[in-house]
């Protein structure tokens, strides 16, 4: 789960991390009394939407009146802002952050984050803040520092103080300082099972300051249940409305780009499902993972879940029944049909508890469903089924 800049900021400064002054707005008029409340002399304007690279997409802009404070919130609330990171759909913004100008010395990039391939965390700093991480690690590998850190140890004064002098903080005004504000990040990730936490820039200023001038955290999933807090910071606008409406009927669902959607039980049997798919000549529409207890109710909700995706010509219900029944499954498909006003083609592979009887009522109940045999088999029936579709113009 991501959550905004000022967000992030908020819990930084709980935790004793310095952030510029600012406040959140979300008409014009909240913009201008913000800035009104900030002793300075300019301000920056930022839209607070769940992705990076809102500069290059005109989603921060510096101000040097309150005229012009007033003015870029006016052109940043309720525009559609397409950065590099938030995909051609791009993101809303509805609330912009104002706060106050800081004069800069150097800008340098920190961030905490779980790497799983090691199973630890990974600290990762460079002298290069203010660009994009994963252009400098390309061009210039040299200029990131990582040290990973034992989640049974946790972060050691040698580890941050070995990051400082990385980051050229090494001077006596600002040694001490910088160990706490790493050691203070660290903490954050570790508290709230947070899976990352990225401040960039981390600013030195004019004053020998050490400020977080952004900030971007996500965190884990599953462990929302235990931080009730966290879990409220969730902008439920910021996501996908697909992702979103899957979450609040508890189901896992995933959006991608293809036009084949798939109803699956078992993130096992959707990650093979989907590979088929390709394999078959397919992109697949969505990752469903509709779980062990596939209730009629539920399937039904599965469905139009899937079907909400108007980019959808094909869907496949590939069901590998353990806990579950086939002819339970087989009776939700068949009400789910019946409910609704399904014109696209639809493929069904049983398998499992009482695979024939499910079989037998499906082909009972006399609807256009296409059955299928094995995983091979099924992908490429609905990808057969797509292309018909696509030659036929829908």
């Amino acid at each position: 789960m991501d959550i905004h800049e000022y967000q992030a900021k908020e819990i930084l400064a709980e935790y004793g991390v310095k952030i510029a002054d600012g406040g959140l707005a979300h008409s014009p008029e909240e913009a201008v009394q913000r800035a009104r409340e900030i002793n300075c002399n300019n301000w920056v304007v930022k839209a607070q939407i769940h992705s990076g690279a809102r500069g290059k997409a005109g989603g921060i802009k510096i101000c040097k009146t309150h005229d012009e404070v007033e003015i870029a919130a006016e052109e940043l609330l309720g525009k559609k802002l397409v950065t590099d990171q938030s995909g051609p759909a791009g993101k809303i913004c509805s609330s912009v952050y104002v706060e106050a100008g800081t004069n800069i010395t150097k800008e340098l990039y920190l961030c905490f984050l779980i790497d799983r391939s090691s199973e630890r965390i990974v600290m990762i700093g460079s002298t290069q803040g203010g660009i994009a991480i994963e252009k400098l690690a390309k061009e210039n590998p040299g200029a990131i520092h990582k040290i990973y850190i034992e989640p049974a140890v946790g972060l050691q004064d040698f580890q941050a103080r070995t990051m400082v002098f990385a980051l050229g903080l090494e001077s006596t005004q600002l040694l001490a300082h910088s160990v706490k504000t790493i050691r203070r990040c660290y903490r954050a990730l570790r508290d709230l099972d947070a899976n990352m936490l990225e401040i960039n820039p981390l600013v030195v200023t004019k004053n020998n300051e050490l400020i977080a001038l952004d900030a971007k955290m996500s965190f884990d999933e599953n462990a929302l249940f235990r931080r009730h807090k966290i879990a409220e910071l969730r902008d439920k606008t910021q996501g996908d409305p697909r992702e979103v409406a899957a979450a609040e009927h508890g189901l896992s669902y995933v959006g991608l780009n293809g036009d084949i959607g798939c109803m699956i039980n078992g993130a096992g049997l959707a990650m093979a499902t989907m590979d088929m798919i390709k394999i078959a000549g397919g992109e697949p529409a969505n990752f469903l993972d509709v779980g062990g207890g596939a209730s009629a109710e539920r399937t039904e909700k599965a469905f139009r879940l899937v079907l909400a995706d108007k980019n959808v010509k094909a869907l496949l219900v590939n069901i590998f029944a353990g806990i579950n029944h086939c002819d339970w499954i087989a009776e939700g498909i068949i009400q789910a049909i019946k409910n609704m006003d399904m014109k696209i083609p639809l493929v069904v592979r049983l398998s499992g508890t009482n695979v024939d009887l499910g079989r037998r009522i499906i082909a009972e109940s006399n609807l256009p469903i296409i059955m299928a045999n094995t995983l091979a088999d099924a992908a490429e029936k609905v990808v057969q089924a797509r292309n018909e579709v696509v030659a036929r113009g829908y």
